[in-house]
């Protein structure tokens, strides 16, 4: 089967982004692959964004833009650029994103050769702000199994061993299976149960080449909690409601009372896992400090 002639959305969800947006959709725009719709939803922005985007639209029709008319928040802003969308495929992109101009006519290649593929992920650049950039090169083939629980187990295991590798959330998607997946409500380590959710629903292709690249800055779970406008008291007990949503994700799909059980003691794992880390953490903390008052004495 062949994509060429079909459809692609890029959705932009922005606030402020004037510094950073004419790039991205600049990237969006030079695609090899023609048949492209750009949807810039724009929340409420103070800045130039909205002149920039619109300047954009009027010269260029595979540009939408969408203005809110007050904040909405963050993650119904992303939710409404998806709704928006037209394509057959879908891909999320951020205002600082950047794409090859292969990334589409790439990924749709794999997606022609592979019907059941809900997705496609590709190695990405990450730009920290002191202008280093990383990559993490995926290798496996976890998230190509037919057995979903096979999928969320390999999922899982990114999550913790290498987050970097894969991101399905700037991926290419099918739009209408996507939308299908529910996408839950704001809350701390959401993209993580998002990830799981969307592994359990297909199977991902995956492309090995550097094809897009976005901006990466480590974050205090505190700042995270007030972009996305989540109560405070989430800090204390992410972990516990990550694997709450987990276990969730995992009633709504159609397993066997076996794959069940293997899920629910995947996310069990993992609740130890970081658990573990979080202690020995703390407890490096203490023991630091305890040498310093030590010192001090």
């Amino acid at each position: 089967m062949s994509f060429a002639d079909s459809l692609v959305s890029v959705g932009v969800p922005v606030f402020n982004g004037a510094a950073r947006i004419e790039g991205t959709i600049r990237a969006v725009l030079a695609q090899d692959h023609q048949n492209l719709e750009l949807v810039i939803c724009d929340n409420a922005s103070t800045d130039r964004t909205e002149e920039i985007c619109r300047d954009w639209a009027a010269s260029d029709p595979r540009v939408v833009y969408h203005r809110q008319p007050e904040n909405i928040g963050q993650f119904p802003n992303f939710a409404d650029a998806i709704r928006r969308a037209r394509g057959v495929f879908y891909r999320w992109a951020g205002d600082d994103n950047w794409l090859a101009p292969t990334y589409v006519s790439r990924c749709l290649e794999v997606f022609a050769a592979d019907e059941r593929l809900l997705l496609v992920t590709t190695q990405q650049a990450y730009a920290a702000p002191d202008g280093s950039t990383r990559t993490a090169p995926y290798t496996g083939t976890g998230y190509l199994a037919d057995d979903p629980v096979d999928r969320f187990a390999e999922c899982l295991r990114m999550l913790n061993e290498d987050p970097l590798a894969m991101d399905p959330l700037y991926s290419l998607m099918r739009r209408e299976r996507i939308m299908r997946v529910d996408r839950g409500r704001a809350m701390l380590r959401e993209d993580e149960i998002y990830a799981a959710r969307m592994a359990l629903a297909g199977p991902w292709g995956h492309v090995p080449e550097v094809l897009a690249g976005r901006g990466w800055e480590v974050q205090q779970q505190g700042d995270i909690a007030r972009k996305l406008g989540v109560p405070a008291w989430q800090v204390r007990v992410a972990l516990l409601l990550q694997c709450r949503e987990l276990l969730r994700a995992l009633g709504e799909v159609g397993l066997t009372p076996a794959q069940r059980r293997r899920g629910r003691a995947l996310v069990a794992r993992m609740y130890l896992r970081r658990h573990g880390v979080t202690a020995v953490r703390r407890g490096r903390k203490l023991m630091a400090t305890t040498r310093l008052l030590g010192a001090g004495r």
